[in-house]
């Protein structure tokens, strides 16, 4: 039986055949232009932020006091971890609209459950983590496998989430724990330990995502699901880990933002779904999914934070703030997510024709 060569390994390519590697860990045309426009957009969002101190230094500079900046830096902190995770469910063509309730059962669990006693920390964290497993995989299960749509899903998750929140804590604040509450306020070389958490977390992702074979899979499912099956890989899989992950940095950044905080309230997670996505917008990732980069999330919550910082110094009220963050996203949105150039080829198109129609014949 004769068999077509290009089916038998190591025999050549026929005449006129493209003999360019294929499958998907080999990097298509496009990568160059898409790895310039990420590395653009960090490159953006650490001049803007290097632009935000030195302008809060020139307006408000106790915005940059010593005891502005210890203040400010652990929930700059806790935003990262929270945005990190968010860019991995956006890079998936998704979005978590659970974050509130993600941190605020883990900031409940941590408090309630030891109510004081640092003995039962251990157990706090273990409820924690296994709470955040099991929301994160519901979460990517009804996405990935019965196909609801992510913002129903994680809708409804974030409504669940504060079901458990409500019948825990019953409504009432509860004290963190000493031992908790020491760890998070400690410092590392006169840094907030938050900060070195953060920065090693957001490192190994990076990592994961830039530098390995699953992390390429995984950005290459994001930017086409059509593309990732045609090359064999199994997209339903990549979607479940991204809401997986997602959740377990939720749960890590509400146990830290439990031993800030030293009376936290039971809906301290508020305050973190709006600045997660304007974070990841800002920092390049479009909300169509694909390529993205964390460390450029990361950055971009330290200038939200910053930003809330300076408004605040600055005696801004907190509605001023939530339209700023909201501005935020809406130019995050702009710059990274709208079309442009086909903006423009369409403008240039309606005046062609606009002036082909009105040119005397």
């Amino acid at each position: 039986m004769n068999r077509d060569p290009r089916s038998v390994p190591g025999s050549p390519a026929p005449e006129g055949a493209s003999t360019a590697p294929s499958g998907p860990d080999v990097p298509s045309r496009k990568a160059p232009r898409l790895r310039g426009r990420a590395a653009g957009a960090a490159t953006g969002i650490v001049a803007a932020t290097i632009a935000l101190f030195l302008l809060s230094w020139l307006v408000e500079p106790q915005s940059l006091r010593e005891s502005s900046l210890l203040g400010m830096l652990p929930f700059a902190a806790i935003l990262a971890i929270v945005a990190v995770g968010q860019t991995l469910v956006i890079q998936q063509g998704g979005i978590d609209l659970s974050v509130p309730g993600m941190v605020s059962l883990t900031v409940v669990i941590m408090t309630a459950h030891p109510d004081g006693d640092s003995g039962k920390l251990a157990e706090a964290i273990v409820f924690a983590l296994l709470a955040a497993l099991a929301a994160g995989t519901l979460n990517g299960l009804l996405v990935s496998r019965v196909g609801i749509t992510p913002i129903v899903t994680t809708l409804g998750m974030n409504a669940l989430l504060y079901g458990v929140v409500i019948q825990v804590s019953g409504g009432t604040p509860t004290t963190t724990t000493d031992a908790l509450k020491d760890f998070a306020s400690s410092r590392v070389l006169g840094i907030p330990v938050t900060v070195p958490i953060a920065i090693a977390v957001t490192l190994v992702v990076a990592l994961i995502v830039k530098k390995t074979v699953v992390g390429r899979r995984f950005e290459g499912v994001g930017a086409s699901d059509t593309g990732a099956r045609a090359a064999g890989l199994v997209v339903s899989r990549h979607k479940l880990s991204a809401y997986l992950a997602a959740a377990v940095l939720y749960c890590v950044a509400g146990m830290l933002l439990a031993g800030i905080i030293s009376t936290p309230s039971s809906f301290q997670g508020d305050s973190y779904l709006l600045p997660s996505v304007a974070a990841v917008v800002l920092g390049g990732t479009s909300l169509l999914g694909g390529k993205g980069s964390v460390a450029a999330s990361a950055v971009a919550a330290l200038f939200l934070t910053q930003l809330d910082q300076l408004l605040l110094t600055s005696g801004a009220s907190s509605a001023v703030q939530s339209l700023v963050q909201a501005g935020a996203l809406v130019v995050g949105i702009a710059i990274y997510s709208v079309p442009w150039r086909r903006v423009r080829d369409w403008i240039q198109g309606r005046t062609e024709r606009s002036v082909a129609t009105t040119a005397p014949s």
